[in-house]
């Protein structure tokens, strides 16, 4: 039962960690990466598709994406979509190809860039502690109805509290490389 509640509580910080890569993923640096656009969405006939899903995306250069639809007639709806996303791109259209340049990072970006980094960040943070939380609970819910001696419970929650650790620390890896980066030039 113990083993239950460590293995779940494991589970939900692995995809607290993952949620927290996909959002790094969202943040942009100041190379081009197809990964950039995983989240804008486009009107493809009255529904909501993701861009991926409507069009190849690839890397043209060191510094521009390239977009080529798999239908001619979305490139209007493609552009009108990456306008509205907060990337702060500007689509510029060849025909059936969307080229996407990315603006050189100056330092005020780059630095509000961080400070978006650091939320994401903090907010896994919060993520894997409220996972530690309501293990906690779990065990103090099983100690209440006596399935459980104290000693387990505190044997229990000190390996909780490590596998928390190991989280914390991962998130706090991954947003020094976030941060180391956005800081490159």
């Amino acid at each position: 039962m113990i083993n239950d509640i460590k293995k779940d509580a494991e589970e939900r910080m692995a995809k607290s960690l993952g949620a927290l890569v996909d959002a790094f993923k969202r943040v942009r640096t100041g190379r081009a990466n197809p990964s950039l656009l995983d989240s804008v969405m486009v009107n493809y006939y009255g529904t909501p598709t993701p861009l991926t899903q409507i069009a190849n995306v690839t890397v043209e250069d060191g510094r521009a994406l390239a977009v080529s639809p798999w239908e001619r007639n979305m490139v209007p709806e493609i552009e009108k979509a990456i306008m509205k996303s907060d990337l702060g791109l500007n689509p510029s259209t060849t025909g059936d190809t969307i080229r996407l340049p990315m603006p050189a990072l100056t330092e005020e970006t780059r630095k509000n860039f961080i400070k978006q980094a650091r939320t994401e960040a903090e907010k896994g943070r919060v993520s894997v502690r409220n996972i530690r939380r309501d293990a906690n609970g779990t065990l103090k819910d099983l100690l209440k109805d006596k399935e459980i001696s104290e000693d387990e419970q505190r044997g229990a929650e000190d390996q909780i509290q490590k596998l928390t650790d190991n989280f914390i620390a991962q998130v706090d890896s991954l947003l020094a490389d976030k941060e180391k980066d956005l800081m490159q030039v």
